[in-house]
């Protein structure tokens, strides 16, 4: 039985696996893969990139690494360059990379504002910018951008610049559906809840001493409505249907992945 993208090339930005688990970037290469896709897992770190070329690799998949800083456009027009050089289309664009910075509002420097958004909001500008016009040329395709349901809602803690530049992706994913619909582009958003991720635990658990640990991973996982925090897997299938033509009508949602908790 062929799979939801077979045959496809996807290129996934923040594609790195964690040595300590599943990133949702790497999940998603992975899940892509599965499902019959030639991927491109780029990533700031190659090592982390070539882990998730390597497991696709292993489940006999085809996937190309790449090192690539996605707030360049040096470097992103090369990223795209050779995705078309070794594949010749690209399919479906996955924006993953995200970062934040909790900080109150009046001890938030400009230096770092700007690098929150241009992590989050002018690399998948570039991306799209660069990778848009083969897609033109090839026909059409999807695009899936990963926002946060802190783009809609507060979330608890000062995180100014993450609340602001996910809402503007939110916004730009918009324009980017109604502008290039003619031309058999869609782009969608998906709007992670609370994930267990390797990075969250870390974070999370940094502040507090090991005895404590258990207990915090206990309440955020009481936070969700299953009991639960969902996993990068569940991001993942949200990303492989928005790129398959199961959602060959859906253009310029916004898709919380999150349990309820924004219910």
């Amino acid at each position: 039985m062929a799979g939801k993208v077979e045959g496809k090339v996807v290129l996934v930005s923040g594609a790195g696996s964690s040595p300590d688990g599943w990133s949702n970037g790497a999940a998603a290469a992975v899940l892509y893969a599965r499902e019959g896709a030639k991927v491109v897992a780029a990533d700031i770190n190659i090592a982390a990139a070539e882990a998730t070329a390597a497991e696709i690799a292993g489940e006999g998949g085809e996937s190309l690494a790449i090192q690539c800083d996605v707030t360049k456009e040096t470097e992103v027009a090369a990223l795209v360059a050779e995705t078309l050089r070794r594949f010749g289309r690209i399919d479906v664009l996955h924006n993953n990379v995200g970062t934040y910075a909790v900080e109150a509002l009046e001890d938030t420097s400009e230096a770092s504002w700007d690098r929150v958004f241009a992590i989050n909001l002018k690399s998948t500008f570039l991306l799209c910018k660069h990778a848009i016009p083969a897609m033109v040329e090839g026909g059409g395709g999807a695009i899936v951008n990963i926002s946060s349901i802190a783009s809609i809602r507060w979330a608890g803690a000062d995180y100014f610049s993450y609340y602001s530049s996910k809402a503007g992706l939110n916004q730009f994913s918009r324009m980017i559906g109604r502008r290039y619909a003619k031309n058999q582009i869609r782009c969608n958003t998906i709007l992670p809840g609370l994930i267990d991720t390797p990075q969250i635990r870390s974070n999370l658990l940094k502040d507090f001493p090991p005895e404590r640990q258990e207990e915090e991973l206990a309440k955020r996982h009481r936070r969700c409505p299953p009991g639960r925090m969902g996993t990068p897997w569940d991001i993942a299938r949200a990303a492989v249907f928005l790129a398959s033509d199961d959602s060959a009508y859906i253009n310029g949602v916004e898709l919380p992945v999150d349990g309820g908790i924004t219910l």
